[in-house]
């Protein structure tokens, strides 16, 4: 009998290990112990050419996860423009974080050849950015292999967009195993970056039959985006996310959101929403809150879609696949 348990634990135990995809937090502490050093280096130097390493790398990370996992599938580059990164959703990603992951990989790869992911390298820079923008350090948890898939049909769908409201944020977020608290956490990543006029002009001009512009607008935030964003703009004219420390990784953008500044539709439903209100609230008085939630729900995003063992590889080259 006891033989018999033992054999149906060791087979639950590896059908679990099989499914779980799992990660820990020193996984090259043997293969290659000083990579987080070298990424944290590279990353550092990028950011040191320009700022916008920080918001284009947590991007970078968001996206890729997003759709087919945390496999580094949004760095592949195709030769007929129908990998990942070249989606619709995808084109406006900023060439700045795939270089600082390119540039990381090279780095470990001098260090430690073929033994660090470009999936592994794309979450500690994410990390990394963070921290450099003045937000919470935290420890990451390693051992992801690059995805084999990158294909562009595949992301329609998978991402959220500016106009969403709550109930089609909290669907899209919830397939990836995200809660609500998770989903506004992450959604405070736009304390940094920007995002293009075209992305929330009909706020501005064209919200509704009685009103041009969307109410939920504070009036004065309102005409500064008609400035910065006049009808007919240049679709590249970009806008900070966060207009009061567009630079700084802070719990500013929900003290926008509660002034009815949140520039997406996207961003100010958080607030104008009563379920999602409270959360919004706190994460705006209590910076420890939301950076507390904030690592939490970045370790579970983390968790997306993971490849480990023949379900991916390492790439010697993080734009293409090693076959």
């Amino acid at each position: 009998m006891g033989l018999w348990r033992g054999i149906v634990l060791l087979l639950a135990f590896m059908i679990i290990g099989r499914g779980e995809g799992k990660l820990v937090k020193n996984f090259y502490s043997s293969s290659c112990p000083n990579v987080e050093s070298i990424v944290q280096q590279a990353v550092s130097t990028k950011f040191s050419q320009t700022f916008t390493t920080i918001p284009a790398t947590l991007r970078l990370f968001f996206h890729d996860c997003f759709v087919e996992g945390c496999d580094a599938s949004i760095m592949i580059a195709s030769p007929n423009n129908d990998a990942e990164k070249d989606a619709q959703d995808n084109i406006s990603l900023a060439g700045d974080g795939f270089d600082t992951v390119i540039k990381a990989k090279q780095a470990v790869e001098q260090a430690c050849p073929g033994k660090v992911s470009c999936a592994d390298i794309l979450a500690i820079a994410a990390r990394d950015v963070v921290v450099l923008a003045g937000g919470p350090s935290f420890s990451v948890e390693l051992g992801r292999r690059d995805g084999l898939i990158s294909q562009a049909s595949l992301v329609a769908g998978n991402l959220p967009e500016p106009t969403f409201n709550l109930n089609q944020l909290n669907t899209i977020f919830a397939k990836n195993n995200l809660s609500q608290n998770d989903m506004i956490a992450l959604s405070g990543a736009h304390t940094l970056g920007f995002s293009h006029c075209s992305r929330f002009s009909n706020r501005l001009y064209s919200f509704s039959s009685s009103s041009p512009v969307d109410p939920s607008l504070n009036s004065t935030y309102a005409q500064q985006l008609e400035g910065e964003c006049p009808q007919n703009v240049d679709p590249n004219i970009a806008v900070t996310l966060d207009p009061v420390t567009p630079q700084t990784f802070d719990n500013v953008y929900y003290q926008n959101l509660v002034g009815g500044m949140g520039l997406l539709t996207s961003d100010q439903v958080l607030y104008t929403d009563p379920t999602s209100q409270p959360t919004v609230v706190d994460f705006a008085n209590n910076p420890g809150d939301f950076n507390r939630a904030f690592i939490r729900a970045m370790r579970k995003l983390g968790r997306v879609g993971v490849k480990t063992g023949n379900d991916g590889e390492i790439r010697t080259d993080c734009t293409a696949f090693n076959s």
